[in-house]
């Protein structure tokens, strides 16, 4: 799952937003793009010790958005100077696939292995990943001015999930290959500020404005399966959400000085142990008072602390962060709006401070990175709300978001079933998109002209 924080009034899905720039891990946390006023870096993330720059871009100042597929050869770009501009590259032949326009400024682009997603304010536009016809076009949706949403990374599903609602914390779950929404989630009584999904797409984790509590969900289900407090003292602005590869830690970063990690486990002492400690009466009376008391004070109850945490040096800062394995351990990844990477040990059995076990600078001067928003592109406005809630009215059966399709979609083309095409049609054989020589076949334009001239939709 993507972890971003994106830039030029377009803050992405985790975070908080710079006049120019943005700082993004990929799907699985194997590269680190940085955005800056001067083009984009992408990093591979396989030592602790060493960080290589593996490619670095002046053709296009300003990047806010830079998203690169898996470990592939594709990356997606959209710069300040053109925002509602995408631009798709080749990066290791150094050539531009192909760019297509939009009616209005791209807010947040994501990627898995069957579908590219562009979200606007107010409408997401649904991609085949491996010729960009245009599936869906979702309009009319709530206002996003974050442009808020996460796409599913798992091979068998690719689930969207996006805001439901801009007044309340409603998610609609839409399922990217069938082209149809699955259920809608209420989250939290907050507009959210925070969704990603596990690497398996069982579970969602989300963060609304308020950001003291972090809710995980079932993705089948809608059900809530965990509840963290990440703490009560004060309102605080949730920079980003990760899971661990395996889903076990979910991580939260903030605008605070503390990165919190969390255990992903019922853990209940044995009978002994309950049996031998005072606490288990107190826990079995506030068991039977639970059911007299107020959702909100048994909600609180049953909310369980931070399994693990890192305590940055400065607060107020924009950040990432991501787990990932590297080496063979897990680790803490935190990206930092002044230029800094900061790689932590993470002892997945005791918890605990987290050991600072590498700092690499992934930015400097050099590249002009500014925290400064554009208030002409980042102010919010909150529109009046308007019963039923778009949420509602998309989860009612029979009737969907409004949508419309372009020239070149059709029922049977793959779009309506979520069938994946086997073959790029220019491309000489099978896809292969782990395969950095391989991938992306996309040689062309949709018009067939291998021109690499621009479309607008």
């Amino acid at each position: 799952m993507e972890k971003t924080v994106a830039a030029a009034g377009s803050a992405g899905p985790d975070g908080s937003m710079f006049r120019s720039g943005c700082l993004v891990f990929n799907q699985d946390s194997t590269s680190l793009a940085v955005g800056t006023s001067s083009g984009y870096k992408l990093f591979s993330l396989t030592m602790v010790e060493k960080l290589d720059c593996i490619h670095e871009s002046v053709e296009i100042p300003d990047a806010y958005i830079v998203e690169r597929l898996f470990s592939s050869s594709l990356v997606v770009v959209v710069s300040a100077a053109a925002p509602e501009r995408m631009h798709i590259y080749h990066f290791k032949k150094g050539t531009e696939i192909c760019n297509y326009s939009y009616p209005n400024n791209i807010l947040a682009i994501k990627l898995n292995r069957q579908r590219l997603v562009v979200c606007l304010e107010e409408s997401i536009y649904i991609h085949n990943i491996k010729d960009l016809k245009l599936l869906k076009k979702l309009l009319s949706t709530p206002s996003n001015p974050s442009g808020l949403c996460a796409l599913s990374i798992s091979p068998s599903i690719s689930y969207l999930a996006y805001p439901g609602s801009s007044t309340t914390g409603e998610i609609i779950m839409y399922d990217t290959k069938s082209l149809t929404v699955v259920s809608m989630i209420p989250a939290h009584d907050s507009p959210l500020a925070a969704l990603t999904f596990s690497a398996s797409a069982t579970k969602l984790a989300t963060a609304s404005e308020r950001g003291t509590v972090i809710r995980v969900f079932s993705v089948s289900e809608g059900s809530r399966l965990y509840e963290f407090r990440r703490g009560m003292k004060r309102y605080v602005s949730i920079s980003s959400l990760a899971f661990s590869p395996e889903g076990l830690f979910l991580c939260a970063s903030s605008n605070t000085e503390t990165v919190h990690i969390f255990k992903l486990e019922q853990l209940r002492p044995s009978a002994e142990e309950q049996a031998a400690s005072w606490t288990s009466y107190v826990g079995k009376m506030f068991s039977a008072a639970s059911s007299y008391l107020p959702a909100q004070v048994t909600d609180m109850m049953s909310q369980d602390r931070a399994f693990a945490t890192v305590h940055l040096l400065t607060s107020g800062q924009s950040n990432v962060c991501t787990l990932a394995m590297i080496q063979k351990l897990p680790r803490l990844l935190v990206a930092m709006a002044d230029g800094q990477l900061y790689i932590y040990n993470v002892d997945p059995v005791e918890g605990g401070e987290c050991l600072l076990a590498h700092k690499h600078r992934i930015f400097g001067a050099d590249d002009d990175q500014s925290e400064d928003t554009n208030p002409e592109r980042s102010e919010i406005t909150t529109p009046a709300q308007l019963p039923p809630s778009y949420a509602e009215t998309a989860a009612l059966p029979g009737s969907g978001p409004i949508t419309a399709t372009l020239t070149g979609y059709s029922e049977d083309g793959g779009a309506k079933y979520g069938e994946v095409i086997p073959e790029h049609e220019f491309a000489a054989g099978p896809v292969s998109l782990d395969d950095e020589n391989e991938f992306p076949p996309i040689n062309s334009c949709r018009d067939g002209t291998g021109s690499g001239q621009g479309r607008s939709l």
